[in-house]
């Protein structure tokens, strides 16, 4: 591409000497001028006196691709307009002056090539872009999480369908983009291109190359006391001491602080002091006798016991990575593919809608849950992959599960469950530890499963206490709100209070 900074005069203009062919690019960029109003002839003279200065001393050479520059010009007060354009790191600046009516023009420049998933440019409209006459098109709504899919792997599932259709696909900009271009010479190559595409997303979403997106959740995370036990519990199984530097710190007897151990000196780097400065003899003076002690926050320490620990951990397949973030512990009603926005709204509307039946199902009275012990997931403790904590309903009442199966058949009736989750079997329960979560897969030997015995014997009857189910969330995954829990797309409260009618 090159990067052209080009200032446009009146008292300047391009000379040649001999017989100069003009280039294809530079016709474009001639086409693009004369759109906008000026008249551009062999000598590159502008009708009303303009004319064209190249500074050629500045330009820089890079990829041999040529962007098409369109004019837009606008009245502003001063001489000279200067606009800088970034598109991947080069730089396109666009200097003028109109002396004729003292305004400045500005220049916009519009990209017109396409750019893919991958950052690489398609081919420029004017290389190999159909005329207008010829050209017919389609657009198809995919789906954004598609994309990648169609593209295929090193973009060779999008070759082979422009190659066989001879056709081809303008994949979109922006990974929020669900829809894609499809442009050929007939009517008919376009269809049959448009059928392929939907061939490759049928595919792809009844595989398990495609996860899934969204869920029906339970919170709660809500319930700080919860949390505050799992963190806890974690580290407690990862042998971390938060140390908190208020706890060794004591008073002496004329009330000033003191480190317990002697080791640390507060009076060197922790000391706020005010510098005052009196005008008659701009001295310094330094007020000692109440210096304000700096607090930090806690630390967290680890000993050589610990680090110990932690190794004999990894060995047993145990890491951070496998432990359920806190503030994001749910309960799981049902799993969702959910790959662009009208799915995503659909399913929101679903939720909303089934409020009146999940009311009745739940009699119109709150409901809690007690969490109590650990089990596996399909696996023993020697060999665990899920470790979880067992849900029971407060009062042994059956209404939860109805509310959720209630939610679960208003998805299956909207069609946005597919057929291979169709036999999902609800079972409540709270994940704690999930060994596909690990993140250093590579260098354990036990990737896909950990040993829980030691775990099972301190913790297998931990009571984690009861908690009351506030709401449902359509949560999306791998995307969190503020306050740490997964995106909320839609809601559904339940009864915190019993209602009268």
């Amino acid at each position: 591409m090159i990067a052209y900074r080009s200032f446009l005069s009146v008292d300047l203009a391009w000379k040649f000497t001999k017989i100069h062919v003009v280039p294809k690019r530079t016709q474009h960029f001639q086409r693009c001028f004369s759109s906008c109003g000026f008249n551009y002839n062999s000598r590159t003279h502008f009708e009303g006196g303009l004319r064209v200065d190249m500074d050629r001393k500045k330009q820089k050479m890079v990829a041999n691709t040529w962007i098409p520059v369109s004019t837009q010009s606008r009245s502003t007060e001063g001489g000279l307009g200067d606009e800088k354009h970034d598109f991947g790191g080069q730089v396109q600046e666009i200097k003028c002056t109109v002396s004729l009516y003292e305004s400045t023009v500005q220049k916009a420049v519009q990209v017109s090539e396409r750019i893919d998933l991958e950052g690489r440019a398609t081919p420029s409209a004017d290389d190999e872009s159909l005329s207008a006459a010829q050209k017919h098109s389609v657009t198809v709504k995919a789906g954004a999480s598609l994309m990648r899919f169609i593209r295929g792997k090193g973009g060779s599932t999008q070759r082979t369908i422009e190659e066989e259709m001879k056709v081809k696909l303008i994949l979109p900009f922006s990974w929020n983009e669900d829809c894609l271009i499809i442009e050929g010479s007939s009517a008919e190559s376009v269809a049959r291109a448009s059928d392929r595409v939907q061939a490759v997303i049928d595919e792809t979403v009844k595989s398990r190359n495609l996860d899934y997106s969204h869920f029906v959740s339970l919170p709660l995370a809500i319930h700080p006391e919860l949390v505050n036990k799992l963190i806890n519990f974690q580290n407690s199984v990862l042998g971390i001491t938060v140390v908190n530097q208020d706890e060794n710190l004591e008073c002496d007897s004329s009330g000033k602080t003191s480190d317990s151990e002697g080791e640390q000196n507060l009076s060197e780097p922790q000391i706020a002091v005010e510098l005052k400065a009196e005008d008659s003899n701009d001295c310094v003076k330094m007020d000692k006798t109440n210096i304000p002690l700096v607090s930090y926050s806690p630390k967290v320490s680890m000993s050589s016991t610990s680090e110990s620990k932690a190794s004999k951990l990894l060995d047993l397949g145990i890491e951070k990575s496998i432990f359920i973030k806190p503030k994001t512990f749910h309960l799981t009603v049902l799993m969702l593919k959910l790959w662009n926005k009208d799915r995503i709204e659909a399913a929101a509307e679903v939720l909303r809608s089934v409020s009146p039946k999940v009311i009745d199902a739940l009699e119109s009275r709150p409901v809690s849950i007690r969490l109590k012990g650990l089990e596996c997931m399909k696996g023993s403790p020697a060999k665990a992959r899920v470790v979880y904590a067992p849900v029971e309903v407060i009062g042994g009442e059956d209404r939860l599960l109805r509310a959720c199966q209630v939610i679960t058949n208003a998805f299956i009736e909207a069609g946005l469950v597919l057929e291979n989750d169709l036999n999902q079997k609800l079972k409540l329960h709270a994940t704690i530890m999930n060994a596909r979560h690990r993140k250093s897969k590579k260098g354990s030997k036990k990737a896909d499963s950990f040993d829980a015995r030691k775990i099972f014997g301190q913790y297998g009857s931990e009571d984690w206490g009861e908690y009351l189910i506030c709401e449902a969330h359509l949560s999306q995954r791998f995307v969190f709100d503020d306050d740490g829990y997964y995106h909320c797309c839609a809601s559904l409260p339940f009864p915190e209070e019993m209602q009268l009618d």
